[in-house]
């Protein structure tokens, strides 16, 4: 089974990208997507809604949130998509250790190929990078490397800038620093406030993050 293969150390996003473009694969399984999420869900809703379309040529397998009042919770709950809230353990900014590895198996017990960040507010680091190396994905709302970090639609406006936007890149261990897979512009109007901004970048991001992985699950973006 493909997922299987993908859990194996030393399976990179190139070896996926041979198998799922050769003959070896003729059952028509899908991409199997787990999502990590902390706020509203909006973006999830986006890539949910994208996958029933057939849109994308995945499933959702899996939703976790580290909040046990996420608005992403309800979201998938109303599209019938697996979820749990797993608690994020004792600091503020990253898994501990504990919930790592509570994350790491949930995510195999789900069998997916590919993670998706969709506004989730904890660092990934150290055992969960290795164990997914290669196929964990973020969407930030800046034009990277523009503005990384916290509000960034905020940092733009600060900064006077005129065009800021979103950036889908895979997550390395750096803030914001990996591999940029996509960016979409969006123009800062004069009157602009830090909200209206806001909604007009998860506006394109809406858009952007559900064409992004489709092209994945067509094997069109190059790895390694």
């Amino acid at each position: 089974m493909m997922a299987s293969c993908l859990n194996e150390p030393g399976k990179t996003w190139a070896f996926w990208r041979r198998l799922v473009s050769s003959a070896e694969v003729t059952d028509g399984k899908k991409l199997r997507l787990g999502v990590l999420a902390s706020g509203k869900g909006s973006n999830l809703r986006a890539l949910a809604e994208a996958c029933a379309s057939g849109e994308i040529a995945a499933e959702i397998g899996l939703v976790l949130c580290d909040l046990e009042d996420a608005g992403a919770l309800d979201v998938a709950r109303g599209a019938g998509l697996p979820h749990r809230f797993i608690a994020p353990g004792r600091f503020r900014t990253k898994l501990d250790d504990e919930a790592e590895s509570a994350y790491i198996a949930a995510l195999r017990e789900a069998g997916v190929d590919l993670i998706l960040l969709t506004g989730f507010m904890r660092i990934l680091k150290g055992e969960f990078l290795r164990a997914f190396e290669n196929r964990v994905v973020n969407i930030h709302p800046s034009l990277l490397p523009s503005f990384p970090g916290l509000e960034a639609w905020k940092q733009a406006l600060d900064h006077g800038v005129k065009v800021t936007g979103c950036t889908i890149h895979f997550v390395d261990q750096g803030i914001d620093t990996g591999r940029i897979l996509a960016q979409r512009a969006v123009e800062v109007l004069d009157d602009d406030t830090a909200s209206s901004l806001y909604a007009r970048i998860q506006e394109a991001e809406h858009a952007l993050y559900p064409s992004t992985v489709a092209r994945i699950a067509r094997g069109e973006i190059s790895f390694g």
